[in-house]
């Protein structure tokens, strides 16, 4: 008797439910914004990537008006058939001009930029070392890439060092990966070190600033700038969708990094065009990161005010299990859990209580954990409201 070959799917989707791993969406009913409607109710948004509050600003809102209504709905092709629009190129400069970089490149998405990136840029002679929490799309990148791949441990230097040292004159060429904010930790990277190993062992750096850029640094550049390293050569990623309330992604680098990949780089050349609503969108984005230095202050003060009535109210209320906050330097802030049934209960009471935060679960990270993205547009009430259902949720 035949097998059915699909019957594997329903068996794999029964051992992803009892492991507690299963994901559905949950669809938000309203704008974008620190008040959101989820399943008919009005709850404080604390799982969204919109540091600055940008994404329901007018200005963006209007821009990508106006650009659908000159250029149309989409690019219709790939930027090098039929998908070019001036807007395109205005939007690289800009990214160029925020980076300090000689030039950039925009891509349909933070993913494809990754993956188009470093499969460019290394190869099957080639070595990858990469740190062990990056993001999907740097590891799907690297093994894309045909490269010998090697991890190494968390934001550890010596590690890496090491693994250079043993490894690094075996291969043609070597890349170091690393996120520059790491989004489900909410900690930085050693960047000044690995820029630091990167010269001693002549290895290319590529940093995706995904959650640093318009968030980190004096102009909002990113974690590069933050550290000190504007104009040292190295590769930066990164993507609108975030605190630039838009959508794609972009490398930043020198202006022959930039031609190369724009002749060879297979997720660029082969995808179309980033949408002229969206591309004006990131371009209104970047100008008011620019213009409005206030809205990052404000977003850092939040960040500060939330750490302080959490460390408040966590002294007054006992914990009755283990809500371990990991170490951040940014926006995110994320409590270890110690498993996925457990953090997926928090989720729900946190809901109960108003509080939309994300429960991040295995295989995403390797220990669950509450994740909490604090806003420049959050109010001393929002988070208020979020340190005091915490405590709550604790005992």
């Amino acid at each position: 008797m035949a097998t059915n070959p699909y019957a594997w799917l329903k068996q794999s989707l029964e051992t992803i439910h009892r492991a507690d791993w299963y994901r559905s969406v949950q669809t938000i009913e309203s704008q974008a914004g620190p008040v959101v409607r989820l399943a008919g109710r009005e709850v404080l948004n604390f799982a969204s990537n919109d540091y600055l509050g940008l994404t329901s600003d007018d200005r963006l809102i209007q821009a990508a008006i106006a650009a659908t209504q000159k250029f149309g709905t989409g690019s219709t092709g790939s930027r090098l058939i039929t998908g070019h629009r001036e807007l395109h190129r205005q939007l690289e400069l800009a990214i160029a001009a925020l980076k300090q970089t000689e030039d950039a490149l925009v891509f349909s998405s933070g993913y494809l930029a990754n993956l188009g990136a470093i499969a460019t840029l290394v190869g099957k002679r080639d070595l990858i070392l990469s740190d062990q929490y990056n993001h999907s799309s740097l590891k799907n990148g690297a093994i894309l890439s045909g490269a010998t791949v090697v991890d190494y441990a968390h934001c550890d230097v010596a590690d890496l060092s090491t693994k250079l040292t043993q490894q690094r004159d075996r291969y043609r060429r070597c890349l170091i990966l690393t996120d520059s904010v790491f989004s489900m930790d909410g900690d930085l990277c050693p960047l000044p070190e690995l820029l630091a190993i990167a010269t001693e062992f002549e290895a290319m750096l590529l940093v995706d600033e995904a959650h640093a850029t318009g968030v980190m640094g004096a102009t909002g550049a990113g974690c590069v700038e933050h550290f000190g390293c504007t104009g040292h050569p190295l590769i930066q990623i990164g993507t609108l969708s975030k605190a630039l309330g838009s959508l794609g992604g972009y490398v930043a680098g020198s202006a022959t990094l930039i031609d190369f990949l724009r002749n060879r780089a297979p997720t660029w050349i082969y995808t179309t065009g980033l949408s002229p609503a969206d591309t004006a969108a990131a371009s209104a984005a970047i100008a008011i990161v620019q213009q409005e230095p206030q809205r990052r202050a404000q977003l850092w003060q939040n960040v500060a005010h939330l750490q302080q009535l959490i460390a408040e109210s966590w002294s007054d209320a006992p914990i009755a299990f283990e809500l371990k906050p990991l170490p951040s330097a940014s926006p995110i802030l994320c409590f270890q859990v110690p498993d996925a049934a457990t953090v997926l209960q928090i989720g729900q009471k946190l809901k109960q209580a108003g509080i939309f935060a994300s429960a991040i679960r295995p295989p995403t990270v390797p220990t669950s954990r509450v994740r909490i993205t604090v806003m420049a547009t959050h109010t001393s009430a929002h988070l208020q409201q979020l340190a005091a259902a915490l405590s709550q949720v604790t005992t």
